[in-house]
């Protein structure tokens, strides 16, 4: 009986909504018109079928995951087909939020969230990143570059706002795979300085730094950013893709390291994803829990402003800031699309389900990015002297050298 009245509510929501989309029951039931579906969803039992009934981004996410139903169909037209589906009838919109979870970033927890979305397998990341596995936002100067000379573009455009010089010392906070580290010793003569929480990526840096012969300038460490001690001591400093870990209520203490570590008249490059409304802390509960439980444990996202007020608490002036929000959209699609093309090796090394959790997050994101509902800003900051800043760039010129 109830399994007919969650598929009544089903009928009135997919007529509401008038979508190119059919919907399969496990006892063979069919609501939808197969011939002009572009999106099939497979329910497998009740508990799918309920939340179809009153669905969001995030319950959707989790019985994907979950095994509970299938989406068979191109990933954009799932995602777009999916945000519809929720907002048709009397559902809830999913953006903007005051659900994001508090987490205590201790280094132990810190450590166990990051090994948990990291050390599943080198090999499965270079299934779908870039040669360099490069795990952030790509550069994309024309709409047609490839996602590797993207990423190249970005690890340029973040040296070049750090105006990297010979033999300068740069600290890469969560330095990932090693891209930004290998780049800029081989291409700007700075010597480099890595960390990172994860276990596998501190040994494939380490194998990279001695096979490419830069070890007399390069080094990684897996050590947490809180536990470097060398204070005063970089000329440069970038943080890309690990501020989302930070959490909120560590933002002061994560800049006064920043500004502890930097020279007087360094400069640091802080490239993080944030949210679009400045009062929100996450993408809204359903996805934010879905998020927290399968993704990044422990993330917490923030509105640029705060970055920008917190830096300046801290001592460090602001120069420069930069949105690449439509960058990140495209970076993610490429990502989900390469994934994509890749599925039955990735499900191997990672199984089914974590597939599942890749497929839905990354093609998430990337719909999240392009619709506006979050951002990726690129803050340049610099630490004075004697009050005054030495490096202020009066124009982007030293950006865009071949712009």
């Amino acid at each position: 009986m109830l399994d007919q009245i969650l598929v009544r509510q089903v009928q009135r929501r997919l007529k509401a909504s008038g979508l190119p989309l059919v919907v399969k029951l496990w006892n063979g039931q069919q609501i939808g018109d197969d011939t002009l579906a572009g999106v099939r969803i497979r329910l497998h039992q009740l508990a799918s079928l309920k939340a179809m009934a009153k669905p969001s981004l995030g319950t959707l996410a989790r019985a994907y995951v979950e095994g509970e139903l299938d989406l068979e169909g191109d990933i954009r037209d799932i995602l777009d087909l999916g945000d519809r589906l929720c907002n048709a009838g009397d559902c809830t919109p999913t953006t903007g939020s005051d659900g994001w979870k508090w987490w205590r970033h201790t280094r132990t927890r810190d450590r166990k969230n990051i090994q948990y979305h990291y050390d599943i397998s080198n090999d499965f990341y270079g299934l779908w990143l870039d040669t360099r596995r490069v795990y952030s936002c790509a550069y994309f100067k024309t709409p047609d570059m490839s996602l590797e000379a993207a990423q190249e573009a970005k690890l340029d455009h973040i040296c070049r706002k750090l105006k990297l010089r010979p033999d300068e010392l740069l600290l890469d906070i969560g330095c990932g795979w090693g891209g930004l580290i290998l780049h800029a010793a081989k291409h700007y003569g700075v010597r480099a300085v890595g960390i990172t929480l994860s276990g596998d990526q501190h040994e494939y840096v380490s194998r990279l730094i001695d096979a490419q012969g830069l070890a007399a300038r390069v080094e990684v460490r897996r050590m947490d950013y809180r536990d470097v001690s060398e204070l005063s001591a970089y000329d440069k400093i970038a943080s890309v893709g690990m501020f989302e870990h930070v959490g909120h209520a560590n933002l002061a203490a994560y800049f006064d390291k920043v500004a502890a570590l930097l020279k007087p008249g360094g400069l640091v490059l802080n490239h993080g994803i944030t949210t679009a409304q400045p009062d929100a802390i996450g993408l809204g509960s359903g996805i934010a829990e879905f998020i927290e439980d399968y993704v990044f444990p422990g993330g917490e996202l923030v509105h640029a402003s705060d970055v920008l007020r917190v830096a300046s608490v801290s001592g460090l002036e602001c120069l420069d800031a930069e949105n690449l929000r439509p960058h990140y959209a495209r970076t993610l699609w490429h990502w989900v699309t390469r994934l994509e093309a890749h599925a039955d090796e990735a499900r191997q090394l990672i199984g089914e389900q974590r597939y599942r959790i890749w497929r839905i997050y990354m093609g998430g994101a990337a719909y999240a990015f392009e619709h506006g509902w979050m951002e990726l800003w690129q803050v340049l900051a610099g630490k004075g002297v004697a009050g005054c800043q030495p490096n202020y760039p009066f124009k982007r010129d030293f950006i865009y050298l071949d712009a």
